[in-house]
């Protein structure tokens, strides 16, 4: 993964209770998990207690991002940021909003500015992926947490 984001696992501190009626005690305990990322957005998904017995099966960290999935222009955007970054060379940054111009044209600003999150949710992913890493100021950056300007590099 590029640079420490996101981190490989979590520990996770998990209870059962057997209840009164049933007559057994409450269990305390902890499991490893390895933390994931949202095929959507490419935000590090938080561990829920409602999600404790199909954790393996979750895909996605909220309704939206799943009723969202990943639509052609997103690949699309993808594909702007890798074909910018190649352009560039070795070292070099773009902003997502390059990309945004390079697929929604640069005649109307309403309509690449309509297309800055997805440039940005596209930039999430290949971080997720490890092809990119997210920078402010020069320093990589969490990608979940990230607010304000960013700028997008190779990993060399």
């Amino acid at each position: 993964m590029a640079g420490s984001f996101p981190c490989p696992s979590i520990r996770v501190r998990t209870s059962r209770s057997g209840g009164q009626a049933s007559g057994r005690a409450s269990t305390v305990g902890f499991v490893d998990l390895e933390l994931k990322t949202c095929v959507s957005c490419g935000r590090t998904i938080e561990w829920r207690k409602k999600w404790e017995r199909n954790w393996d099966e979750v895909r996605y960290c909220s309704d939206l991002c799943r009723k969202r999935k990943i639509r052609p222009i997103d690949r699309e955007l993808e594909a702007a940021i890798q074909g910018l970054l190649e352009q560039r060379g070795n070292g070099k940054t773009i902003c997502p909003s390059e990309a945004a111009q390079v697929v929604g044209g640069t005649k109307s600003e309403a309509a690449w500015r309509n297309l800055m999150e997805p440039a940005r949710m596209a930039a999430r992913r290949l971080v997720a992926s490890g092809d990119v890493e997210m920078t402010q100021q020069g320093r990589v950056v969490d990608p979940s947490t990230a607010k304000g300007p960013i700028r997008i590099r190779r990993i060399s």
